[in-house]
């Protein structure tokens, strides 16, 4: 069996009674948005081909779907490591189909968080010139948001279960500040935010609104910014295999 119905209900629904999940994945950005986004006079000032609030949102849509990722999939890594696969190895589900199901159960909340976001944003005066910059951008933040779930699973096999899904959402928040996505950066900051795991994957979902104009009148190339995902894609992977060493060596 690939995946399960059944199991795919029952983490859902597991999930959805966690404080923590809600609270971090769903309520945080949605909170961010309303914080600095539509609760602000500027928020409704010109932003590329919007205006700042729709600059905003998608920054918490983009972070909430990194947090979502990266927090769920460590989870699934701390449960392999409790021996819950042997456990499953007595039902018809593959170990395929458990990873499977984690994912999609990840990439569910993932989505629940932008819809939450976009929802938020729609009500409150989130603006675009054309809808299909709504789409696109809600398609990048999903596209590449996935890479986040190899940092969560990574941190997951590295570290303790009791830390391991704290530590993916603290370190999502500490990219973000130092990433260009909470506030503009600008000189020697800006310069190092380039080099962070969440400055190209932001800057890519407001590429439709921005064109890849920043707030300082500069503008990232699309390379550099591809060349930045491509890099943290492949550091994050390197994670996931250091990690299943690790794992392998405490057994």
């Amino acid at each position: 069996m690939l995946v399960s119905p059944t199991m795919l209900r029952i983490e859902g629904v597991r999930q959805l009674r966690n404080p923590y999940t809600l609270a971090f994945t769903l309520a945080m950005p949605v909170a961010m948005y309303l914080l600095f986004g539509a609760g602000m006079g500027y928020g409704s000032l010109s932003a590329g081909h919007g205006n700042v609030s729709f600059y905003v949102m998608t920054s918490m849509a983009a972070y909430g779907t990194a947090v979502a990722m990266s927090s769920l999939t460590s989870l699934a890594a701390t449960e392999a490591k409790q021996g819950w696969g042997r456990q499953l190895a007595m039902t018809p589900l593959t170990t395929a189909g458990y990873a499977l199901t984690k994912l999609l159960t990840a990439v569910t909340f993932a989505t629940l968080a932008l819809v939450a976001v976009f929802a938020a944003g729609m009500m409150t005066g989130a603006q675009v010139e054309d809808g299909w910059r709504w789409v696109a951008t809600a398609g990048i933040i999903l596209g590449i948001g996935l890479m986040y779930g190899l940092f969560g699973l990574g941190v997951g096999l590295f570290f303790s279960s009791d830390s391991a899904a704290a530590l993916a959402s603290i370190s999502m928040t500490f990219f973000a500040f130092f990433g260009n996505v909470f506030m503009p950066l600008d000189g020697v900051m800006l310069d190092i935010a380039r080099f962070t795991p969440l400055y190209g994957f932001v800057a890519l979902s407001r590429w439709p609104l921005t064109d890849g104009v920043l707030t300082t009148g500069q503008t990232d190339p699309l390379w550099m910014l591809f060349l930045n995902v491509v890099v943290w894609l492949a550091l994050f992977a390197l994670l996931v295999m250091m990690g299943m060493k690790r794992s392998r060596a405490r057994q």
